[in-house]
């Protein structure tokens, strides 16, 4: 995938703010401060059209940023688990999280981002689950691979595996924002995903 332009289009919080223009939509989920901009600036190859924040729990919103021009959506998630914010606000977030996972029909796809650093939290298992259970496609993205030495991957992709409980089709693809491992198969993944018609919500 080549990637020509990307701009970053509406702070949603409900479908009456939702782009209607139909375009197929990729979700982005993960603890605060995981890497979801900097994932979204290497894929487009910008430095900083989605803001990087160190204060955890800085997006509110479902943002979404339009991919070569009518290709596709990101759709950026306000992060889980670590955010700085008060419980009101968490579940003020977890329904309209809800709301879009469970009913937006233009969804084709949600990358969950992961830390390979580390076990999966309780908060990313929980997440994976509810995905799983709404039969979203899912790709595991396990960020900050540049932290971990080369030789020692495998052993936290499995770490990754089995805290998730994921059985062996699950594709993981480990990634690093600075270096760009795995950029490839990110981009595989997409264009595969918003080439087929947008999964919805089975009876």
């Amino acid at each position: 995938m080549i990637v020509k332009n990307a701009e970053f289009v509406i702070s949603a919080v409900g479908p009456k703010q939702y782009p209607d223009d139909h375009l197929p939509e990729i979700a982005l989920a993960g603890r605060s401060n995981v890497g979801k901009s900097s994932l979204i600036n290497k894929f487009i190859n910008r430095k900083n059209l989605a803001r990087t924040s160190s204060k955890p729990g800085k997006t509110q919103t479902l943002n979404y940023y339009r991919i070569n021009g009518n290709q596709f959506y990101f759709v950026d998630l306000p992060g889980y688990g670590f955010a700085q914010v008060s419980q009101s606000v968490k579940e003020k977030w977890g329904h309209f999280i809800e709301a879009y996972l469970v009913k937006r029909e233009n969804l084709c796809g949600v990358i969950q981002l992961v830390d390979l650093r580390h076990p999966p939290s309780k908060d990313d298992i929980a997440m994976y689950d509810w995905l799983m259970q709404l039969h979203k496609e899912v790709l595991v993205v396990a960020t900050k691979c540049d932290k971990v030495s080369k030789g020692q991957w495998q052993k936290h992709i499995k770490q990754v595996r089995e805290g998730l409980k994921a059985d062996k089709s699950q594709q993981i693809v480990v990634f690093s924002a600075e270096t760009g491992q795995g950029l490839e198969e990110l981009h595989a993944w997409v264009e595969k995903h918003i080439a087929g018609e947008p999964f919805t919500l089975e009876e």
